[in-house]
């Protein structure tokens, strides 16, 4: 069994792996009961496709592999702070927890806190910040978007 960090660890590695293929470098994981069920980065340039963010392509790897949309007993690292379409999947997917790294410099309006605890819904799903890998998500993405203004 895992722990924490080296979930976040993994969840870092697929950032790189989008990093190297000049996608956002955003990467998730998801784990049920220790156990690291799925992964992914984004890959929308290469799909061509607005859905495939991070977090919504390990969501299907988790629902495939698990069969079902139900993933009531895991949790999610990923190294940016959800967006408001991923924050609604996970609230679908009624993930219990997520444990994320850096957040957006314009993403102070607590969108995905709403979303993650709103009563419309009916489950709600923890939101916790992992400080010690803010830095190192926020320097990839930093970097990533400095060397696109580049070209």
């Amino acid at each position: 069994m895992k722990n924490i960090k080296n979930f976040m660890e993994i969840a870092f590695q697929e950032a790189e792996k989008a990093y190297k293929k000049d996608e956002v470098p955003i990467g998730a994981c998801i784990v049920k009961n220790g156990k690291l069920i799925s992964k992914g980065h984004n890959t929308r340039e290469r799909r061509k496709n607005a859905l495939c963010h991070a977090e919504i392509v390990a969501i299907n790897k988790a629902c495939k592999k698990l069969h079902d949309w139900r993933l009531e007993d895991c949790e999610m690292y990923v190294t940016l702070k959800p967006c408001p379409m991923c924050a609604g999947a996970i609230v679908n997917a009624r993930i219990k927890k997520v444990f994320y790294g850096a957040t957006e410099t314009n993403a102070n309006d607590n969108l995905c806190e709403q979303i993650f605890s709103s009563e419309r819904l009916n489950h709600k799903t923890e939101l916790v910040k992992m400080e010690e890998y803010s830095e190192q998500c926020s320097r990839l993405l930093t970097t990533f978007f400095k060397n696109r203004r580049k070209k």
